[in-house]
């Protein structure tokens, strides 16, 4: 019976952090932002993201935050939230799904902890300018 369930794999279709100037800060923070290098439209696109892990030997999670987007045009990106500072201590787990067509994707992408500090900037598809990519 599972054998005859398709999960369909996600391609194409990842989760970039960026880091940017804030004028409302005043400093540098970083930014996430959904990328869409697919030749498809991405319909009623839904993220949900939450962060979690240990500070100082103690458990700590945030709360749920919920993004939607109608649609995502085909090679485009769509900005997602900012990542608080403190929150960088954190993994930062983002749970995206969406449809093209008929067929719903979802897929799971975690920054995982200081990714800002431990991961090699790269070059971001579409928007030409580096930031820590995951797929």
């Amino acid at each position: 019976m599972k054998s005859d369930i398709n999960i369909p794999t996600v391609e194409n279709v990842f989760l970039a952090a960026i880091q940017e100037w804030s004028d409302d800060f005043m400093e540098k923070i970083w930014n996430i932002y959904l990328i869409n290098d697919s030749d498809f439209q991405l319909d009623g696109v839904m993220l949900v993201s939450k962060a979690f892990g240990t500070i100082d030997g103690e458990m700590k999670k945030t709360s749920s935050l919920r993004h939607a987007f109608v649609e995502v045009p085909p090679v485009s990106v769509k900005k997602v939230e900012m990542i608080e500072k403190s929150v960088l201590k954190l993994n930062n787990e983002f749970m995206v799904t969406y449809f093209i067509g008929n067929t719903l994707y979802d897929k799971k992408f975690i920054f995982k902890t200081n990714f800002a500090n431990d991961n090699p900037l790269e070059e971001v598809p579409i928007l030409f300018v580096d930031g820590v990519i995951v797929r």
